[in-house]
């Protein structure tokens, strides 16, 4: 998925609603990686941060699930949010 096609949405929730609906016209085999995508501005920011860097390096990005959410204090005070995904892209071929 290429950062374009992320930035089209909304919020990664009306994003993860239209690849479903296409997913379920057709059968596929999907690999999975883990990321981790990081923000001071949110969760759903990092999220974000991790698609749109991932669309970069891995083509037809499928889908995603949040497993794991924490944050850091940094000595200053600010907060910066941690998201792990894990990551469904389809094989070519």
């Amino acid at each position: 998925m290429t950062e374009m096609r992320i930035q089209q949405f909304k919020n990664v929730h009306e994003c993860v609603g239209t690849i479903a609906k296409e997913d379920a016209v057709q059968d596929n085999v999907y690999k999975l990686t883990e990321i981790v995508g990081t923000s001071h501005k949110g969760t759903e920011d990092a999220i974000q941060t991790a698609l749109s860097r991932v669309g970069k390096s891995i083509r037809n990005v499928r889908w995603f699930e949040v497993i794991a959410t924490r944050g850091i204090v940094e000595p200053d005070g600010r907060i910066q949010y941690q998201v792990t995904l894990k990551v469904g892209f389809t094989l070519d071929g």
